[in-house]
């Protein structure tokens, strides 16, 4: 038996990287999984997103472990779309029990930009991140209420969700407010749904070996970014985690093993900020 069998999961960016990490694994444990990614290109994010061949790969790798995953392409910008997308899932699986809000972007430049296109990085990144991030709550309250039998929510935040960098332009600096503003959103909510045995908590991940981490945009950024260098480094001698170190801290998040754990804000960063 798995630690998670009779569960259903509702995962955002699920086509690939952490998203589809955290759909394998907790398939692995015996969760059903309904999953959504956008499927489409940001026109102010510098790398390419996932495609609707990815989204169903991910789909291909959950039942490949006897479990059942239903990917929809839906952009988690727009309540409805995503309410939609969830409400189907819902409706199909019979219930829901976690929420994983793990759909982000990270648009950096390391030159000098007009203001009008660090406006576009700021607007983009709080578009999703945060705005995103409400609506997949907000999305699936509802059907953790009405379950009655508690739950898990477990909003994907960053190291620069807990500590103070991201350089000086929009997108450095959205992504750092958004990642910071998610915690204020979880500290709420894990105080408002805590009498219906909802918990709610962050995981903060240092760099991880996705498209978000190593794509050339954010090389160069961390390359010529001041201030970078070092100040960026892990303390144990690891340069990137990978996307199941990030998992598996999900998993024991949202398993019974953590059931009075709530409120919490979790590092998953070999040491990052206990060094900053």
């Amino acid at each position: 038996m798995g630690t998670l069998d009779g569960k259903v999961a509702f995962i955002t960016g699920a086509a690939r990287g952490q998203g589809r990490s955290h759909a394998v694994r907790l398939a692995t444990d015996g969760a059903d999984i309904i999953g959504v990614d956008i499927c489409a290109d940001i026109a102010a994010n510098g790398y390419p997103m996932a495609s609707r061949e990815e989204l169903d790969e991910t789909v291909a790798l959950v039942e490949a472990k006897g479990r059942r995953m239903i990917g929809t392409v839906a952009d988690v910008r727009d309540f409805h779309q995503l309410q939609t997308a969830l409400d189907a899932g819902v409706a199909e699986l019979g219930r829901l029990d976690i929420v994983l809000a793990n759909a982000g972007i990270a648009p950096m430049s390391f030159e000098e930009i007009p203001v009008e296109k660090e406006l576009e990085h700021w607007n983009a990144v709080v578009e999703v991140n945060m705005n995103g991030a409400f609506h997949t709550a907000r999305a699936a309250i509802p059907h953790l209420v009405a379950g009655g039998d508690g739950g898990s929510i477990i909003f994907t935040s960053s190291t620069a969700g807990l500590r103070g960098f991201g350089g000086m332009q929009g997108g450095g600096l959205g992504y750092a407010a958004s990642k910071h503003g998610i915690v204020g959103l979880m500290r709420a909510l894990a105080n408002a749904l805590a009498p219906y045995s909802i918990r709610v908590n962050t995981v903060h991940p240092t760099a991880v070996n996705t498209m978000m981490a190593v794509n050339p945009e954010m090389t160069e950024w961390v390359q010529n970014n001041p201030g970078n260098g070092p100040h960026l480094e892990n303390p144990m001698p690891v340069a990137l985690l990978e996307p199941e170190d990030i998992s598996s801290a999900v998993a024991f998040l949202v398993s019974e093993e953590a059931k009075y754990i709530t409120g919490v804000t979790m590092p998953v960063d070999a040491g990052f900020c206990n060094k900053l």
